[in-house]
């Protein structure tokens, strides 16, 4: 018996520089191309009611958020804004800072699992979404790892391009290790490059040069290991693949669209058109 294949959502930080100015219009030209959800990450003039009615009146869903970011601070409004939304996926996530030393982890564990803890209450599920730093070593072990230990009743939106961290870890393997707290994927392509950075000696950190030649890549197009990844999913845990497009080099929709049509084409997911 085949596996269903899993619907397609886009992050639609993807789409910010055009929400701007015309979000609206952006919603109908994901559906259009037959995206089945978007996650938002802002909602530009949208009261949730009207985000969420806007959304399914185009044949789409709001599959998760991260309008509002989850963090400690502001879990009532998340709850509040999740419920008009419909969702049961809310994300948040850290900074390179707060995965620096394994104390430094273990501080962000114990945040983490008591915001679990109220979230999960509310009926909501969190999902922590990471970068590259994430996935870094510390110790010989991945910090990402050591994190999960100590929340681990904590679920991820597991980002599968920067969980390569640059190649220096192979992406499937990572969505292997991961799947069963993995409801959500970020799919994303691009060179594995590591964009070129400076030290910056007053905020003691690695800032990346402007104009670094290490821009994503529609999906399909890069180095990232995509078939693989979702071959590499657990099917009874993850519900959604949601395509994130950072940056580009070329016209962002033309990169969405592409995406979608690589993953829909290749029988990798499911899509509306």
């Amino acid at each position: 018996m085949n596996t269903p294949l899993k619907p397609i959502s886009v992050q639609l930080y993807s789409l910010r520089d055009e929400a701007a100015k015309d979000f609206p219009n952006v919603l109908r030209r994901l559906a259009k191309i037959g995206y089945k959800g978007v996650e938002p990450a802002g909602l530009f003039g949208f009261a949730p009611k009207e985000f969420r009615q806007f959304v399914e009146d185009l044949g789409m869903v709001v599959s998760s958020t991260h309008s509002p970011w989850a963090h400690a601070g502001n879990l009532a409004e998340v709850i509040e804004v999740s419920n008009i939304l419909g969702v049961k996926m809310v994300a948040g996530g850290y900074g390179a800072k707060e995965f620096a030393t394994v104390d430094a982890i273990k501080q962000t564990a114990e945040i983490t699992a008591k915001m679990n803890e109220t979230l999960s209450a509310a009926g909501l599920t969190l999902v922590i979404h990471n970068h590259a730093w994430e996935f870094e070593k510390i110790d010989g072990r991945l910090k990402h790892e050591i994190f999960a230990e100590l929340c681990p009743d904590v679920k991820f939106e597991l980002d599968t391009y920067w969980a390569a961290n640059f190649g220096e870890n192979d992406a499937a393997d990572m969505v292997r290790k991961f799947a069963k707290r993995s409801p959500l994927l970020h799919i994303k392509d691009g060179p594995l490059v590591r964009p070129e950075s400076v030290y910056n000696a007053e905020t003691n950190t690695l800032e990346v040069v402007a104009g670094a030649s290490a821009s994503l890549l529609p999906v399909g197009s890069g180095k990232n290991d995509i078939k693989g990844i979702i071959a590499a999913l657990d099917p009874e845990v993850t519900q959604w693949l949601v395509v994130e497009q950072d940056n580009s080099d070329t016209d962002m929709f033309e990169c969405i669209e592409s995406s979608y049509r690589y993953l829909t084409s290749n029988g990798l997911a499911a899509g509306n058109v």
